[in-house]
């Protein structure tokens, strides 16, 4: 399976053309849409998205993960393998988060791009191929680097950002829930929000955070948007006020 991450948004024709290259190149393989609304030009907070997104997928899943401010330039790329999944994408900093969560891991270099290539779609023109060569277990077309050799940034393991609004308003941060007590209160703006379980354990009307499916910690209003309730917006600060 090929997995999809990306900034692209799903406006315009990149997305279905990324999705045209797998289609002719690996038409046995199914292609999920894991995000395309990553933080745009942002690979430091789109980093813990990808890994939150990534975990629940199968092992042998090649994702392609593209937030690329620096495609066309002389920035490298690369193929992680995490804990049995594929990583193809810019050496960017983007999978850091990956790297950090995974107990086992190994890397490639990926070769430059081919003179053919669109120098701003490396998406399309280079990541996409190279996952099909990764999905057909054809390693030997790049070259062996250790993790180490990766991009090095000092970005810390959590950042307690709204980085993902959803259609429900909902504010997905980089805070994993699993470091959070049930006794913690967050605060946003002049709002403090408690924890629950779920929607239901909670007023209508009444916001609160939650660990949400993906591992992260969110902020919602039952049976409103917290975006609207609360005055968020992406990018904007969380605190905690108590463990």
């Amino acid at each position: 399976m090929f997995a999809l991450f990306t900034d692209f948004g799903y406006r315009g024709p990149y997305v279905g053309q990324l999705k045209a290259v797998l289609a002719a190149r690996k038409p046995d393989l199914p292609v999920v849409d894991l995000c395309h609304e990553a933080p745009r030009f942002d690979p430091r907070n789109s980093s813990y998205l990808l890994a939150a997104f990534s975990g629940p997928l199968a092992v042998g899943t090649v994702v392609i993960a593209v937030v690329d401010p620096g495609v066309g330039s002389d920035r490298p790329a690369w193929v992680l393998e995490a804990d049995g999944r594929y990583f193809v994408g810019p050496d960017n900093g983007l999978m850091e988060m990956v790297v950090r969560r995974a107990r086992e891991t190994r890397a490639w270099r990926l070769p430059p791009a081919p003179p053919e290539a669109s120098p701003t779609f490396h998406g399309r023109d280079v990541f996409a191929g190279s996952a099909v060569s990764v999905a057909e277990g054809a390693l030997d077309a790049f070259l062996p680097m250790t993790v180490e050799d990766r991009l090095t940034v000092d970005w810390a393991d959590d950042t307690p950002l709204i980085l993902f609004i959803d259609d429900y308003g909902n504010a997905m941060t980089g805070i994993r829930g699993e470091l959070l007590s049930d006794r913690a209160i967050l605060q946003v703006g002049d709002y403090k929000l408690r924890h629950a379980e779920t929607f239901s354990r909670m007023p209508r009307g009444t916001a609160f955070w939650f660990r949400n499916s993906s591992g992260l910690v969110e902020l919602a209003v039952n049976g409103g948007a917290a975006v609207t309730v609360l005055g968020l917006e992406g990018g904007g600060q969380v605190r905690l006020l108590a463990p």
